[in-house]
């Protein structure tokens, strides 16, 4: 399964993250997505978990959790193609406030 993370502090590095997600389950990718010109990462990125109950686990334990005093919003990445339209969007649902110290 395919997981988006947004609200990453700019500081998270790919092999942390991978270490976080890798208490759920094994992470098949990870990809942290950066700025073309100055290699900063954007905030956002992508894991790939290969079992589907792991990966649904991270998100339900991880999303809405504080990361480096950044809120954090992870869900199942929506691998469909972008077509047209004004591309507004997203939202991630907010139930309670989780902490998450790693």
């Amino acid at each position: 399964m395919k997981i988006f993370i947004a609200g990453l502090p700019f500081q998270v590095g790919e092999e942390e993250l991978t270490a976080v997600f890798n208490d759920f389950g094994h992470v098949k990718s990870l990809r942290i997505v950066k700025d073309r010109e100055t290699g900063q990462s954007k905030g956002f990125g992508f894991v790939e978990m290969t079992n589907d109950d792991e990966a649904k686990e991270a998100i339900s334990n991880m999303d809405g959790a504080d990361y480096y005093g950044r809120r954090i919003s992870v869900a199942e990445a929506d691998d469909k193609p972008r077509t047209g339209g004004s591309g507004g969007g997203g939202g991630f649902k907010r139930t309670t406030q989780k902490s998450f110290d790693r």
